[in-house]
């Protein structure tokens, strides 16, 4: 897949360090010296463009009538809307992703500005930190759905109700699917008369309502 990032620091360089080890076909557009130095030690200097992402002249320099996806993840959400907005409707890209930094500026970043998807990495933060204090010991492992569906972990305890039940007899909460078992460092594939353990690491995809039900159901009954 052909993928622009336009911002090369220290999220732009990761994420196209990622990408290019996926074996996708990534160009990062950045412009300032000290970052485009540090840039050329991390990744190939075949992948950098050095301009300004916002030209049109820079993004066809990039490759952006060939590109599926663009990524604007410089650190002025002035500029990254701009990018957005020449994505989507100069250049027809596929699909357009934008990061926010400040979240007061969240209500821009929409469909009607060329943004299919909005990070916004202050509200992923302050709503991954509620969850995880507010319970026990489940793991977020990813948001799916800007939030509205997690892939999450639960180790299931000793006394668990749930050991030795099978699935297919568990009255699991609604949006709710155990998708993977991991147990003694292997991964088990769930089907409905597969049971589980004390010590299991159980995968499930949940929505928000199912998520602490799950939670609940899967724990040792509190004493």
């Amino acid at each position: 897949m052909n993928v622009i990032v336009v911002g090369g620091g220290n999220t732009g360089s990761h994420l196209a360090k990622i990408l290019i080890d996926g074996g996708h076909i990534v160009r990062v557009i950045e412009e300032r010296p000290a970052i485009l130095e540090k840039l050329a030690q991390e990744i190939s200097q075949g992948n950098i463009i050095v301009g300004d992402g916002s030209s049109p002249i820079i993004l066809e320099r990039a490759g952006i009538q060939k590109t599926q996806v663009l990524v604007a993840v410089t650190g002025s959400d002035e500029t990254n809307l701009v990018i957005t907005s020449l994505g989507r409707f100069e250049f027809n890209v596929q699909r357009v992703i934008a990061r926010i930094n400040n979240p007061k500026n969240a209500w821009l970043f929409t469909p009607e500005m060329g943004v299919d998807v909005a990070i916004n990495q202050s509200e992923l933060l302050a709503g991954l930190t509620v969850e995880e204090m507010s319970i026990d010991d489940m793991m977020t492992l990813a948001k799916l759905r800007r939030g509205k569906y997690s892939l999450v972990e639960e180790k299931i305890a000793p006394q668990s109700p749930v050991i030795g039940v099978a699935i297919k007899d568990m009255s699991l909460p609604q949006n709710c699917v155990i998708s993977g078992i991991i147990r003694n460092g292997e991964i088990v594939l769930p089907r409905g008369i597969t049971t589980l353990e004390a010590g299991d690491e159980v995968l499930a995809l949940v929505d928000n309502n199912a998520r602490e039900q799950l939670a609940k159901f899967l724990t040792r009954p509190k004493a």
